[in-house]
């Protein structure tokens, strides 16, 4: 039950709608009575100004309220600052350098939403869910704690440095990352290459505004090497520009196709619909999902699933289905406001349920985890009334996020203190660095592109090479955890070796070669009866 001061912020957040005209003509027949709510509060900041005890910041009282009633009616309405508005959108159309996240002040707290893919946070190892206690060894948590805050702290020139400690759920103490900012890569495609002589594989790290267009270039050059089915790697992805889901939704499905729906109390249904002007309109097709794609991403590969046009691979997805619709507000900041949701074609609604509470919602993944539904298929129950039925008849899932065809355990099997240590520390990345400097133009020599690289590179010392130079780290040899995660520790060297050499592309390429879903992916679309079987109603 809400305490009354929530309540007292739902009651602000009326007043504030109604106050602008945008919003005037769209109120409810059934709005509450104006002298029970805004009226009611605007009497309450009068009486504040003319009769209390001390002089009060009037704009910041109701810069604070706006942001705990958003927090109460979902996690994704938001508010943002004037000033902020352009730095929100920088990951998506723009550039800039600093640590790499994508963040939210969540409990006077910085919650991780997400590394920014082949930034520098996400290259030590943190992750989604993370929350950042300290900057520096400052404090940072509490009531000084905004965007500009994070953005003080957090951005800075290439080269510079910053530590931050982490709190991760299900790890005692705090984890130190110490950083060395960079320029972060913006491009949201991070590679495309041939998997096989006829299986072309994209990765998409999110949907930026030229995702469509980044898509389009890279099928192109794929077909012409040979491409005839296609793997779409959509794990990780946590969403972005909804017309590019829609636009990419569209590059797979023919003419008239129903790719998503919203809907909402005061947003009547709305229809997005397939124009048949895509450049991957047939050919077998998989997509990659896991509990990190949202979104964005949900929608893609909910639309592909329901009309049998693709094999979804991995894991259930993230399960954020809200829509959000940008409202200005007197002083030009800005409400992003949940106005509906989404549902795929079939009517399966893409959200997950946030009855319980923000940050509950935020950790619902490391819940998944807990009760074994990465490891273990069977581990998931669904009830009869959240089944669906695909254009080919096959049962679906709805009741949030959508559940893979092709269901791919998580692999935590090199995971081991040692592999933690090294990985949060920096040190496969730092360890590649000192390798190749001095032995870039040899290297190339040898293996002048990646195709070389991939069929000719070896050294079968590099992990004891690379154990002793952890060691001089202050991470001791540690021959149980060596023998866990030597293969994963090799495979990452060698694929940052490649990226270092080459371009982030060749990283992918090294280490799909052990990608236990990309693997699986081909396998299934290089046998015909085995995507038959998937395909068909069971």
């Amino acid at each position: 039950m809400r305490s009354n001061s929530k309540i007292f912020f739902l009651i602000l957040l009326v007043f504030l709608l109604v106050s602008n005209k945008q919003m005037n003509a769209q109120i409810s027949k059934n709005s509450p009575d104006p002298a029970k709510t805004y009226q009611k509060f605007e009497t309450l900041l009068q009486l504040i100004e003319y009769a209390y005890v001390e002089n009060v910041d009037q704009p910041q009282i109701v810069e604070d309220a706006i942001i705990n009633v958003l927090k109460e009616l979902d996690p994704h309405s938001t508010y943002i600052s004037k000033k902020d508005i352009e730095k929100t959108n920088e990951p998506l159309v723009g550039n800039f350098e600093g640590v790499g996240i994508q963040f939210q002040i969540f409990h006077d707290t910085i919650l991780v939403v997400s590394p920014v893919p082949g930034g520098p946070s996400d290259k030590l190892g943190i992750q989604a869910g993370d929350k950042i206690i300290k900057i520096n060894g400052e404090n940072a948590f509490g009531s000084k704690i905004n965007n500009q805050y994070v953005l003080d702290h957090l951005r800075g020139p290439k080269g510079s440095k910053v530590t931050v400690e982490i709190l991760r759920r299900g790890t005692k103490g705090l984890i130190e990352y110490p950083i060395i900012r960079d320029k972060i890569p913006l491009n949201s495609l991070d590679a495309s290459y041939m998997v096989t002589p006829e299986i072309g594989y994209i990765k998409l790290a999110r949907f930026a505004r030229t995702s469509a267009d980044e898509f389009r270039d890279a099928t192109a050059q794929l077909r012409k090497q040979g491409m005839k089915n296609m793997i779409l790697d959509l794990r990780n992805n946590s969403g972005g520009y909804l017309d590019i889901a829609f636009e990419l939704a569209d590059e797979f499905l023919p003419s008239g196709k129903l790719i998503v729906y919203t809907k909402g109390l005061h947003s009547p249904k709305q229809d997005f619909i397939a124009t048949g002007k895509g450049s991957f309109e047939s050919g077998k097709l998989v997509v990659l999902i896991d509990e990190a794609s949202a979104s964005a991403s949900e929608i893609v590969s909910g639309a592909i699933q329901d009309w049998d046009r693709g094999l979804i691979v991995g894991r259930r997805s993230f399960g954020k289905g809200l829509v959000q619709r940008p409202f200005m507000l007197s002083d030009s900041s800005m409400i992003r406001l949940t106005t509906a949701r989404y549902y795929t074609p079939t009517g399966r609604c893409i959200q997950k349920s946030y009855e319980k509470g923000s940050e509950d919602y935020f950790g619902e993944v490391f819940n998944r985890y807990q009760h074994g539904e990465m490891i273990h298929a069977d581990s998931i129950k669904l009830p009869d009334s959240l089944k669906y039925f695909t254009h080919n008849k096959r049962v679906v899932y709805g009741g949030g996020g959508i559940m893979p065809d092709v269901f791919i355990p998580l692999d935590t099997t090199f995971i081991s203190t040692y592999y933690t240590d090294i990985y949060r520390k920096g040190l496969l990345n730092d360890y590649v660095l000192q390798y190749i400097e001095g032995r870039r133009a040899d290297l190339l020599a040898q293996f002048p592109d990646i195709k070389t690289f991939l069929s000719k590179y070896s050294d079968p010392n590099m992990l004891d090479k690379f154990a002793e130079y952890a060691a001089s780290k202050e991470v001791p040899r540690d021959d149980k955890g060596l023998a866990a995660s030597g293969k994963q520790i090799t495979i990452v060297l060698e694929a940052l070796l490649a990226r270092n050499l080459y371009n982030v592309n060749a990283y992918f390429e090294v280490i799909g070669s052990t990608d236990d879903d990309v693997m699986k992916s081909v396998e299934i679309l290089q046998n015909e009866e085995l995507f038959r079987k998937y395909t068909t109603a069971r």
